[in-house]
């Protein structure tokens, strides 16, 4: 196999698993585009002067229409994409949060999305598109689930 000899550039952006106990279940907001049918989990990139962590409660809050809480990193993802025919490459990083739901409406969400739904984790990580982001819902599972049981060994 040749070299690349086109550019690479970095990109990052940054989301989140938003969770809410419904019942006994955990469920998690996804986002979703009807044609192509695909799901993702909230994220976007920087604004200027923007951390990563404010980066992930803006996007989260505008893509999903939620109020939203951040408890902890998830940490990252990384991955390689190249956007149409052209010479670029780009090695992106994603950091995930997981983040608590704290009031809003789906029906606030802005028009990058046609879908923004509550779904039962489980079913969560079989409808994501992406490998690498069911793989953050099963991350925030393992640390929500420790978290309960911690709860429960305090109280």
């Amino acid at each position: 196999m040749g070299r690349f000899k086109g550019r690479v550039e970095r990109a990052v952006s940054a989301g989140g698993v938003v969770y809410r106990r419904r019942g006994g279940e955990v469920e998690v907001v996804l986002c979703g585009i009807r044609e192509p049918e695909r799901w993702r989990l909230p994220k976007g990139t920087p604004d200027r002067g923007e951390t990563i962590l404010q980066t992930a409660v803006r996007e989260v809050e505008e893509e999903t229409g939620f109020r939203v809480e951040v408890e902890d990193s998830l940490g990252s993802v990384n991955y390689w994409f190249q956007a149409g025919p052209g010479p670029t490459r780009y090695n992106k990083t994603v950091h995930f949060y997981l983040m608590s739901h704290r009031g809003g409406s789906a029906e606030d969400h802005d028009s990058e999305f046609d879908e923004v739904e509550w779904v039962p984790a489980e079913a969560a990580r079989e409808r994501l598109t992406f490998a690498t982001e069911s793989e953050m819902v099963d991350r925030a599972m393992t640390m929500i689930e420790k978290r309960s049981q911690e709860g429960e060994a305090a109280g």
